[in-house]
């Protein structure tokens, strides 16, 4: 039968008292080290799903009407925006769609110069009251 060898003996903090002394008095000096910035919580996000559906059942309509008012709310937005309409919303703001004039822009990874074409973008404005409220 084979024996273990004895474990070596590991030096003690005590007998180097000269050696870890000047280094728990330099680590003790050392101003606190600040903590890192916490990042910013993400808002909830919530969709025009859930408040068509919360609106529903305060109206007391089926989910599926709810859902079905959406979708043709989604419609009739489009349908206004695309013909040049401006959509005033009471209490909410404006929607409407601008025209972007073409540009001349930057690759940014190569610096290089490039032409940007004409777009269409939608803007939103928001109403006083809405601004106040938040």
């Amino acid at each position: 039968m084979a024996t273990r060898p004895a474990p070596a003996k590991k030096a003690s903090a005590k007998k180097m008292p000269a050696e870890n002394a000047p280094a728990k008095k330099a680590a003790a000096k050392k101003p606190a080290v600040a903590a890192p910035k916490r990042k910013a919580v993400a808002a909830p996000v919530v969709t025009l799903k859930v408040v068509f559906e919360q609106l529903g059942e305060a109206h007391e309509l089926p989910k599926k009407q709810a859902l079905g008012l959406l979708a043709d709310f989604v419609t009739a937005m489009t349908t206004h925006l695309k013909e040049g309409a401006r959509i005033r919303m009471s209490g909410l703001g404006i929607l409407e769609v601008k025209t972007r004039a073409a540009r001349t822009g930057r690759n940014p990874a190569t610096g290089e110069p490039i032409q940007i074409k004409a777009s269409k973008k939608v803007t939103f404005h928001a109403a006083k009251e809405l601004k106040e409220a938040v």
